[in-house]
């Protein structure tokens, strides 16, 4: 509005008193800032003095509450802030495959931690400014929002993401959210946290691709520790960050790679050395072949699931295996 204001009068005493562009805005600025008119070589005409009395009136008053809102949010911060907010923006409107994660509480926490590990970008959304306080120490992106709606998603890039996780505090909410994001792009993977069995078939229906009970999964493993301590023992080696001495790896299987078109047998998996270990194969078609035999082919498209082990045996010759 000052900006406004000034380019007002200027044109307004040039229309006026047809003085020179300079000299019009020289009249407007020292009449804005209360410095008066007084003792200046160019006579006002009446229409000019009533210019002269508007600009007066209502210039400096609009003078006066912008510089009361800058200074209010130099000292709130809330310039600093924004300024944040635009270099965010622009960083996540720079990512590609990345996954956005809906909430950021102890399991959203955790899910990121493992993504950014992993070397995956991050887009965290939280409507808590204070959930999102330390997100950029652990790499991520934050981004204060609600991830209900079109715009948050949008603005999150969802159009260019690799997937999207729902770890909202209700069912309700990652409902809503699993919704939303179907709408917005069809083939996007979605993994939808579950608290209630109940709400499973929303979340499907809704679109998710995936649900997952953290309830569920920490019971099961409880019980395992009981029932089966060995194979819990394996799988939680498996599961622990850093560099597991087990972990389980998938690799596809690329058009004209050493892999294409060649059998098990043939194809050098299972001449490891005793560091890796073929597990199974997923086809295309979604068949999923658990411990293949040498005659099973390995094509194009396949993902072969393998188990890596980085603990030498005694007399064996690990050797590293490669695509």
């Amino acid at each position: 509005m000052p900006l406004v204001i000034i380019a007002g009068g200027t044109v307004g005493y040039h229309w006026i008193e047809r003085w020179s562009w300079f000299y019009c805005f020289y009249v407007t600025v020292i009449t804005l800032a209360s410095l008066g008119y007084g003792g200046e070589e160019q006579p006002l005409s009446n229409i000019g003095r009533a210019l002269t009395m508007v600009l007066a009136l209502g210039g400096i008053s609009t003078f006066a509450v912008a510089g009361t809102q800058l200074l209010s949010l130099i000292v709130t911060g809330a310039l600093r802030d924004s300024r944040n907010e635009r270099r965010m923006e622009k960083r996540i409107e720079a990512l590609r495959e990345h996954v956005i994660v809906c909430g950021y509480g102890d399991v959203g926490r955790r899910v990121c931690a493992d993504l950014i590990a992993a070397g995956v970008p991050v887009v965290v959304i939280d409507r808590q400014a204070e959930a999102l306080a330390n997100v950029g120490k652990t790499g991520a992106h934050a981004m204060l929002g609600d991830a209900t709606t079109d715009e948050a998603l949008g603005q999150a890039g969802i159009q260019r993401a690799r997937a999207l996780i729902a770890v909202a505090g209700t069912d309700p909410d990652n409902v809503l959210i699993t919704m939303t994001a179907r709408l917005l792009r069809s083939g996007l993977p979605i993994i939808a946290r579950v608290e209630e069995d109940a709400t499973v078939s929303k979340l499907m229906r809704a679109g998710a691709t995936l649900t997952v009970s953290p309830y569920a999964i920490a019971g099961g493993r409880m019980a395992q520790a009981i029932l089966r301590p060995s194979v819990s023992e394996l799988v939680e080696g498996m599961s622990e960050k850093g560099d597991p001495d087990l972990r389980l790896e998938e690799q596809l299987v690329d058009p004209g790679s050493a892999l294409d078109g060649r059998t098990v047998g043939k194809s050098g998996l299972r001449q490891h050395g005793g560091g890796l270990i073929l597990v199974a194969i997923k086809h295309q078609d979604g068949r999923l072949d658990f411990d293949p035999t040498d005659e099973d082919p390995v094509v194009a498209g396949d993902i072969v699931i393998t188990l890596q082990c980085h603990v030498q045996r005694r007399g064996s010759d690990a050797t590293a295996f490669s695509r």
